[in-house]
């Protein structure tokens, strides 16, 4: 089984100085976006699934144009729920995160001062939601103390076009990691990058491994982004 997990290209988090939830592409977020639909364009997918916010959908979209495919949006794949910072000063949002990574560690399941949703809860919402969207596909975690899954498709290809956190979190579940409340900083990956994941076959099961994390050679180097 192979996922492809796709980060979102830039983002318009800014604008005038004030923060913008749910943002749009930039321009250059667009130009990556077209990059990965390119690339990834002649690959064979079973389905992909997009993240319902708006940086996701307009990232994915280059790539279901190229293979004719409608948008199938899984609430699941939604970031981290931040607090209501529409439209108020850009300096609200960075020192809220400034504080929370001046914490002690277990402080940070607790999230952030402002609100939105803690990290806890965030990462229980993705991992219950692929674990179901997994199981009705016939993947499911074996009886097993190591990370081995059951797959009834071994030949299934997924592609996933979320976020940092999202994709963070689903490839911590996947290759079998303890979470932790700073997903989207124990994997860094970079605006419209590839990750690849494909499943070894074991005796008892099949396991995940690693082929490619936050892939970003389709991208220019003067349009490469974090």
């Amino acid at each position: 089984m192979d996922i492809v997990l796709i980060r979102h290209g830039q983002p318009e988090w800014v604008r005038d100085g004030l923060n913008v939830v749910d943002p749009p592409l930039t321009e250059l977020g667009r130009m990556q976006a077209e990059r990965v639909g390119e690339l990834l364009r002649e690959e064979s997918f079973d389905e992909i699934i997009v993240s319902p916010l708006l940086r996701a959908r307009e990232t994915a979209a280059p790539l279901l144009a190229a293979q004719g495919r409608q948008e199938v949006v899984e609430p699941f794949l939604h970031e981290i729920r931040e607090p209501n910072w529409h439209g108020t000063p850009v300096e609200l949002a960075r020192s809220a995160y400034e504080e929370d990574r001046q914490r002690a560690a277990e402080d940070r399941w607790n999230g952030l001062a402002g609100g939105g949703e803690p990290p806890r809860d965030f990462v229980e919402r993705v991992r219950a939601g692929s674990e179901a969207h997994w199981a009705a596909r016939g993947m499911y975690r074996s009886r097993h103390m190591l990370p081995m899954w059951h797959l009834d498709r071994p030949d299934l290809r997924v592609a996933v076009v979320a976020h940092a956190g999202t994709n963070g979190v689903l490839l911590c579940h996947l290759l079998g990691l303890d979470p932790v409340p700073w997903e989207w900083d124990r994997f860094v990956t970079q605006h419209a990058s590839i990750t690849r994941l494909s499943t070894m076959e074991m005796r008892d099961g099949h396991t995940f491994s690693l082929h490619r994390l936050s892939d970003v050679e389709h991208l220019p180097t003067d349009g490469r982004t974090s």
